[in-house]
């Protein structure tokens, strides 16, 4: 039986729950919704802060001339910061009922945000959400609804299809990605029954890596369902990505649980590797 250490390594610790990771300018950045920052670390493990912000920060994405945007979960805001300064690209409030959460932005910025569509953390019964689409001006529409709380979704190479998954549809859900950004042609992907489908990334061969919210655990699924590979981790794991010199390297974001009653400030989660065969592909 392989152990879970053979396969894994940790890159940092000290999280209490890590989101929205990307590989970007050859370091992964990523998000951590109760220490409220964005962090940036190196391969060897140094970890250096982006920067702060007064909510919990969730999805990362890149505007065209460098800018980051930032989800901010709970005042329900895209937000930019220039390197100096936090804008407030988009107001989301009107559109999301609940938390927004994750999203992808692609080549000419245009982000795809997803958002819970009622409160979890209260136990409210769940309610269907929907994707948003933020423009380049911060013009916001609602892009698709009836989803079943979208978390966690990737952009072909070629820019033409938006591929969602469904934490609470336990399957993915892909779109064709329209001249003026609007989405089309919804079909199932992929199911994945029994999985909570969270964080994720393409790789070069068509597949998807998603962390599994549901049964600690990284899968990775290609269309039509056939599941590939499932790796055990060490503690629940809620978002992962490719990256590292050659795109190869698998990171995911583990936690003990996503509750604050439960992480908060408990700073017991972690950044765990391995290599896998086909690299990074897409967007983020």
């Amino acid at each position: 039986m392989t152990r879970l250490e053979d396969v894994w390594t940790e890159l940092v610790g000290g999280l209490d729950f890590g989101e929205g990771p990307r590989w970007h300018d050859g370091e992964l950045w990523y998000s951590d919704f109760y220490q409220q920052r964005v962090y940036r670390v190196a391969a060897d493990g140094t970890r250096t802060t982006v920067v702060e912000i007064d909510d919990r920060p969730s999805g990362l994405g890149w505007m065209p001339n460098g800018d980051l945007l930032i989800v901010a979960m709970t005042s329900k805001r895209l937000l930019r910061f220039d390197g100096a300064t936090v804008t407030t690209h988009a107001e989301l409030g009107e559109f999301a009922p609940a938390n927004c959460n994750d999203t992808v932005v692609d080549g000419a910025g245009n982000a795809y945000v997803g958002h819970f569509g009622f409160d979890l953390e209260a136990g409210d019964d769940f309610t269907p959400a929907s994707v948003l689409l933020v423009r380049p001006d911060g013009a916001v529409s609602v892009a698709a609804d009836n989803m079943a709380f979208p978390n966690g979704s990737v952009i072909t190479p070629e820019g033409d299809t938006l591929i969602v998954g469904q934490s609470f549809g336990g399957d993915y859900i892909a779109f064709d990605i329209g001249a003026d950004a609007s989405l089309s042609n919804r079909r199932q992907w992929a199911a994945i029954p029994g999985t909570a489908p969270d964080g994720c990334s393409l790789d070069a061969a068509g597949g998807i890596w998603f962390s599994d919210a549901r049964g600690s655990q990284v899968v990775r699924v290609v269309e039509g369902g056939e599941v590939t590979h499932r790796l055990p981790t060490p503690q629940p794991t809620f978002a992962c990505v490719l990256g590292g010199a050659d795109g190869r390297t698998l990171h995911a974001l583990c936690a003990d649980g996503s509750h604050p009653n439960k992480v908060a400030g408990s700073r017991s989660g972690t950044i765990l590797t391995t290599l896998v065969e086909h690299a990074h592909a897409g967007l983020p």
